[in-house]
C-alpha cells in the first residue's frame, strides 16, 4: 500500500469541485440529495446497509464485526477489499459500483446511511483507505465563489460523501475492510449497539453471504443444517428457520420499466422463511415486513417471511412500482406452496394466510396470490396417502379416524382425520375446502353397496357425531340401511331391527317373505344408533305395527286366490301374535278352510266352535259368509291363539272408537244410527261403537240357545248392556222367540202390561236372558215402530186392557211425542182408540181430556186420557191420535151468578193450605149453592168449573171447592187431601 492515493481520490475531488464551480446549482442539488438520504431514505438503516455491503463483498461465509472504539463506531467485514470503483460508488449519489445481477445491493447511495451518526466517515481496507469529512468539504467549498455563496445560505451544510480524501490505516486482523464512523456528540453509542443487536439475527437470515455478525462482545452465527433448515445462534437464544429458495430470470417485458443499470439485474431470487420451534413445528408470523432482501417498510401479514429481489425505491423502504416488482411477487406466490409442503402435514394449514385486512398494497397482492396458489396446488394429505389440492379435497366436519378410513374410497380427496380439528377450520375455509357434515356424509354413502359389517362400522363411527351435533340426528335419519333380504334402502325411521339374541329372531320369521315395503335391517348391520335415529326393535309388537305387514295381511286372501303361497305368512304372523297382543287387522289374515280355500281368519270358525250350534247351516260353507277352519291347521296352533286373531268360537264383539258413520257390516245399522242421531243429535256420533257380529246368521229356532251363549260370555254380555246398545236393539226387533220378536212379548211377572202384551212362552230362558233379548218388563216407547205397535194394541177390541194400563200407555205415548222420540207425522193415526172406561171407540167421536172439569159433562167411553193434567201432555197425545182436545169442544156457560170471594177469605181454605204446605191462591172464586152449566143440549150439574176467561166456580161442598182450590193453587195432586181438610181442617185429618 505504497500509493497514498490508491483510489484516485484527488481526481474525484477535482472533478466534483469543478462541476460545483461551474454550476453552483449542481452543488445545491448534491447537497439536497444527500440531505434527503440522510434525513429520509437511510435513517435507521445503518447496520442494514453496511451489512449488505459486507455481504456483497464476502460472496459467502462473510463475517461482520461491530464495535465502539475511542468514540468511533467501527464495522469490519471479510471479503473483497475496497477498489477504485468502490470508492467512486461511495462518492456518488446516483451511481453504484454494483452492476452485476449477482450483487445483492444495487445502490452505492446506501452508504449515505452513515451520515445518520457521523460527519467524518472513513473506510480502510487492505488495498487502501478513503475518508470523507464535512469540515474539509466545507473548507473546499468556501474557496469556490458560487458554491460559497450557496454554502452561506445553507448555514454551512455540505454534501459530505462527494469529496473523498485518501487516508492511511489498516483493517483489523482477519478482516479485509473496516468502516470507521466518529460518532457525533448527539449519538447514544449504547443505544445504537442495542439497536444493532435487534437487527443482527434477521440480517443473517436475509443475507446468505454472511454467516456471522459480532456486535461488541456478542456473536450471532448462522448454521445451515440442510438446504431447507438453518439456525441462527445468538448469545441468548437460537432461532430455527425453515426456508424455501427459488430463482429465475425476469423476462424483457418485466424489466422494461426499470432504469438502464437496474435492467442488468435480470435474475430474481425469492426466499420464504418461517420460524420453527425446537420440535420443528412452524411458528407462523402474525406481522412482518418485506425483505428485499433486507427489511423494507412494506408491511406484510403472511405467516412466513418473504425475502425477494424486488426492485425498491432509492431509499430502499418501498417496493418500486414496476412490472419487475409484479413479476417477482408473482413468482414468490407460486413458490409458497413449496414452503408449505416442507412442513409436517399436520402443521401445514398454519401457513395459510387467514382472512383479514391487508396491511399494504404489496401485502394485498401477495395474500391473494399465495391464497390462489395454495388452493390449486396439491399439498394437503388425503386419506389414501396422496396429496390433493384444497379445491379438490373434502374434510369431515368431525374428527373421526374411523370415519375417514371408511369413507376414504367413497369421497374423492377426503383429507386425513386430523384436518377436521377446529385448529384447521379457519385455514381450510380460506382455501374453500368443502366440509362434510352430516347431510353430506349421508349423501356420500347413499347408493353404496357394502357388506352389512361395513355399515355397522359406519354407524359405530357416527355415534360420537350424533351425540355431539344435535342437528346431525335429523340428517342421519336418511342414512342407508342394509336389509335382511339383501336390499339397501335409504331412511332409518321405517326400518325394523333384528334381535340377534331372540330365539327365534322375530325379524327372521319375516325377512325371507316377499313383503313389499317391509324393511328389516340385516342382523350384522343392526346397531344401537339406528334405534336412536328412529328405527324400531323388530320384536313381535313392532313387527305387527309395521304398515307393510298390515298391508300384506290385508291382501293375503286375494293373494292366495291369485295363486300365491300365503301359508308362510300365516305361520309367521301367528308366531308373532303368540308373543304379543294381536292387532285389529289381524282378522284379515288368510287361513285355510275345510274346503281347501283361504278365508279371512275372522270369517272362519273353529272346527268345534260352540257357535256352530246356533248358526244357520246355509250361512256356513263355500258360498256362505263363514266357513270352518281346516282341522289340520287348527291342530297346529292353540285354540286361544286362533281366537285372538279372530277365528270364531263364539259370537265376536266389534269395537270402533270415534266412529264417523255406520259400519255397513252390521245389519240394519243405518236405521239404528238414524234413530240414535235423532234422539241425541248433540252427542252424535258416539265416542264408541260396540256391536256383536253375525247375529243375522242365527237360525230362527236357535235363538234361545244363542241368547244363552251371549249371556255366558262376559264380552258379549257387556255389549248387550251397553247404553243404547245396537246389539240389544237388533235382537229385540229381529230375533225370534216362539216365532215372534222379543219385544212383542212381556215377562210373565210384568202385570202392568197385561192385556197389551202377551206373556212370553216358556223357551227355556230365565228372566235375565229374556230382558237381554228385549222382552218387555215395563211400559216404554222406544221408537216409531214401537209407538205404532202400541196404538194398534190399544185399539184392538179383542184385547182386554185395564183402565190404568190404558192411562199409562197413553201417558208413555204422549211423553214420546213431547220428547221427540217419535214423530207423529211418521205414524198413521189409529181408527180405534181405548177410552178411560176401557172401551174401544172410533176416533170420530173421541176427545183427549186436557181440562179436568170437562170430565163432568163428557161421556167417559169417549174420553181419552193419559192421567191427570199434570201427568201427561194432552196436546202431544191429541196430535199423535189426531183427536181434538176436550177444551176445543167446550161451549158451556155457567148458570147463575153465585158469590165471588177472594181465596183467603173463604172459610177453611187458608188452614187447609197451611196444613198441606201449598201456596194460598191470591185470586177469586165464585161459590154457588148448586153449580150448573148450560149447553145447546141443556143444563148439567157440575161440582166445579173454569171459564175460558180463567174465572173459577165451585159448589159450596168440600169436593167441588177442593178441586177448584187444587187447580188454582197448582197442586192438583193434593185435591183429595184438600177435600178431607175442607170437611175437617185439623192435622189429625192427615194422619187418619
Amino acid at each position: 500500500m505504497n500509493d497514498p492515493d490508491a483510489f484516485g481520490a484527488a481526481e474525484l475531488r477535482r472533478a466534483v469541485l469543478q462541476s460545483w464551480e461551474a454550476s453552483p446549482t449542481r452543488f445545491r442539488e448534491d447537497a439536497n440529495a444527500e440531505e434527503d438520504l440522510r434525513l429520509g431514505g437511510y435513517r435507521d438503516r445503518l447496520l442494514v446497509e453496511l451489512a449488505q455491503n459486507a455481504a456483497d463483498a464476502a460472496g459467502s461465509d462473510g463475517v461482520l464485526r461491530v464495535e465502539i472504539s475511542g468514540g468511533e463506531l467501527r464495522v469490519a467485514n471479510t471479503g473483497a477489499p475496497l477498489t477504485a470503483d468502490g470508492v467512486a460508488g461511495l462518492a456518488s449519489l446516483r451511481a453504484s459500483a454494483k452492476r452485476e445481477g449477482a450483487s445483492i445491493g444495487r445502490f452505492g447511495v446506501g452508504f449515505a446511511a452513515v451520515l445518520a451518526v457521523s460527519d467524518e466517515p472513513s473506510v480502510v481496507s487492505t488495498t487502501g483507505g478513503v475518508a470523507f469529512s464535512a469540515a474539509r468539504t466545507r473548507e473546499a467549498v468556501a474557496q469556490l465563489p458560487g458554491p460559497a455563496e450557496e454554502l452561506a445560505k445553507r448555514s454551512g451544510e455540505v454534501p459530505v460523501l462527494r469529496l473523498p480524501w485518501p487516508v492511511a490505516g489498516e483493517p483489523p486482523t482477519g478482516f479485509d475492510t473496516e468502516v470507521r464512523l466518529p460518532l457525533r456528540p448527539d449519538v447514544d453509542a449504547d443505544a445504537l449497539l442495542a439497536e444493532f443487536t435487534d437487527q443482527a439475527p434477521d440480517l443473517l437470515l436475509a443475507l446468505p453471504a454472511l454467516t456471522e455478525i459480532r456486535i461488541g462482545e456478542q456473536t450471532w452465527r448462522r448454521e445451515d443444517l440442510d438446504a431447507d433448515r438453518l439456525v441462527v445462534h445468538g448469545p441468548v437464544r437460537s432461532d430455527r428457520w425453515l426456508v424455501h429458495r427459488a430463482s429465475g430470470t425476469l423476462s424483457e417485458s418485466a424489466l422494461a420499466g426499470l432504469g438502464v443499470e437496474a435492467r442488468h439485474a435480470a435474475e430474481w431470487r425469492v426466499t420464504w422463511a418461517v420460524p420453527l420451534d425446537e420440535d420443528g413445528t412452524p411458528i407462523p408470523l402474525a406481522e412482518d415486513v418485506l425483505h428485499a432482501p433486507t427489511p423494507t417498510e412494506e408491511r406484510l401479514s403472511l405467516p412466513a417471511r418473504l425475502l425477494a429481489s424486488v426492485p425498491v425505491e432509492p431509499d430502499r423502504r418501498r417496493v418500486a412500482a414496476s412490472g419487475a416488482s409484479d413479476a417477482v411477487l408473482t413468482f414468490a406466490a407460486e413458490c409458497y406452496p413449496s414452503l408449505v409442503g416442507k412442513v409436517a402435514a399436520e402443521h401445514r394449514t398454519a401457513l395459510v394466510p387467514l382472512a383479514g385486512f391487508p396491511l399494504s398494497d404489496v401485502d394485498d397482492k401477495l395474500r391473494q396470490g399465495v391464497t390462489d396458489r395454495l388452493r390449486v396446488a396439491a399439498w394437503l394429505p388425503a386419506a389414501g396417502g396422496k396429496l390433493v389440492a384444497p379445491l379438490e379435497s373434502r374434510v369431515l366436519e368431525y374428527v373421526s379416524p374411523e370415519l375417514v378410513e371408511l369413507l376414504a374410497d367413497v369421497v374423492p380427496g377426503l383429507l386425513e382425520a386430523d384436518f377436521a380439528d377446529a385448529g384447521h377450520r379457519r385455514s381450510l375455509h380460506v382455501l374453500e375446502v368443502r366440509r362434510l357434515a352430516a347431510a353430506e356424509i349421508v349423501a356420500a354413502v347413499t347408493g353404496l353397496q357394502r357388506p352389512p359389517e361395513w355399515w355397522y362400522r359406519l354407524y359405530d363411527a357416527l355415534v360420537p357425531v350424533e351425540g355431539a351435533d344435535p342437528a346431525a340426528r335429523e340428517e342421519f335419519t336418511a342414512l342407508p340401511v342394509p336389509l335382511a333380504d339383501g336390499r339397501t334402502v335409504s331412511g332409518v325411521r321405517d326400518v325394523l331391527l333384528s334381535q340377534r339374541d331372540a330365539d327365534p329372531d322375530p325379524a327372521a320369521l319375516l325377512s325371507t317373505l316377499d313383503i313389499s315395503g317391509l324393511r328389516i335391517a340385516h342382523p350384522d348391520a343392526t346397531h344401537p344408533l339406528l334405534e336412536k335415529l328412529g328405527a324400531h326393535q323388530a320384536g313381535p309388537a313392532e313387527l305387527l305395527d309395521a304398515p307393510p305387514l298390515e298391508d300384506a295381511v290385508r291382501s293375503s286372501v286375494s293373494d292366495a286366490r291369485a295363486g300365491a303361497d300365503v301359508r308362510p305368512l300365516a305361520d309367521a304372523v301367528l308366531q308373532l301374535v303368540a308373543n304379543t297382543q294381536p292387532r285389529e287387522w289381524i282378522g284379515a289374515l288368510a287361513l285355510p278352510d275345510a274346503h281347501g280355500d283361504f278365508r279371512r281368519a275372522d270369517e272362519l270358525l273353529l272346527p268345534d266352535a260352540e257357535l256352530l250350534d246356533v248358526l244357520d247351516d246355509q250361512y256356513i260353507g263355500e258360498d256362505g259368509p263363514l266357513a270352518v277352519l281346516d282341522e289340520e291347521f287348527a291342530a297346529e296352533w292353540s285354540t286361544e291363539l286362533l281366537r285372538s286373531i279372530g277365528v270364531l268360537d263364539t259370537f265376536a264383539v266389534h269395537v270402533e272408537e270415534d266412529p264417523l258413520e255406520p259400519d255397513e257390516d252390521f245389519p240394519d245399522i243405518r236405521l239404528w244410527w238414524a234413530e240414535q242421531e235423532a234422539a241425541q243429535p248433540e252427542s252424535w256420533p258416539p265416542p264408541r261403537f260396540v256391536g256383536i257380529r253375525d247375529l243375522d246368521l242365527v237360525a230362527d229356532d236357535a235363538w234361545p240357545a244363542a241368547l244363552r251363549l251371549l249371556a255366558r260370555h262376559p264380552e258379549t254380555l257387556r255389549a248387550l248392556r251397553e247404553p243404547e246398545s245396537y246389539s240389544a236393539w237388533w235382537i229385540e226387533r229381529y230375533a225370534l222367540l216362539a216365532g215372534a220378536p222379543p219385544r212383542t212379548w212381556r215377562l210373565p211377572e210384568a202385570e202392568e202390561l197385561a192385556g197389551l202384551y202377551d206373556p212370553v212362552p216358556d223357551v227355556g230362558l230365565d228372566a235375565e236372558h229374556l230382558r237381554l233379548a228385549g222382552v218387555r218388563d215395563e211400559l216404554h216407547v222406544e221408537d216409531t215402530d214401537d209407538a205404532a205397535d202400541l196404538l194398534e194394541r190399544l185399539g184392538d177390541p179383542e184385547r182386554t186392557v185395564r183402565a190404568g194400563t190404558a192411562l199409562r200407555a197413553h201417558q208413555a205415548l204422549a211423553e214420546a211425542v213431547a220428547c221427540r222420540t217419535i214423530d207423529p207425522s211418521e205414524i198413521d193415526p189409529p181408527e180405534m182408540v181405548r177410552s178411560v172406561s176401557g172401551a174401544v171407540v172410533s176416533t170420530g167421536r173421541a176427545v183427549v181430556l186436557d181440562e179436568p172439569w170437562m170430565l163432568s159433562v163428557l161421556e167417559a167411553p169417549l174420553v181419552i186420557a193419559g192421567g191427570s193434567p199434570d201427568q201427561f201432555d194432552a196436546e202431544a197425545l191429541a196430535e199423535l191420535l189426531d183427536l181434538p182436545l176436550a177444551s176445543e169442544e167446550n161451549t158451556m156457560q155457567v148458570v147463575g151468578e153465585g158469590r165471588t170471594q177472594r181465596w183467603p177469605e173463604v172459610g177453611r181454605v187458608p188452614a187447609s193450605c197451611e196444613l198441606l204446605g201449598i201456596p194460598l191462591p191470591t185470586g177469586e172464586i165464585t161459590l154457588h149453592d148448586g153449580l150448573r152449566v148450560r149447553s145447546s143440549a141443556g143444563e148439567q150439574r157440575v161440582h166445579w168449573w173454569v171459564e175460558s176467561t180463567g174465572a173459577v166456580h165451585a159448589e159450596r161442598t168440600p169436593d167441588g171447592l177442593a178441586r177448584a182450590l187444587a187447580w188454582a193453587a197448582g197442586a192438583w195432586h193434593e185435591r183429595f187431601a184438600l177435600t178431607a181438610l175442607l170437611a175437617d181442617p185439623e192435622a189429625t185429618t192427615l194422619l187418619r
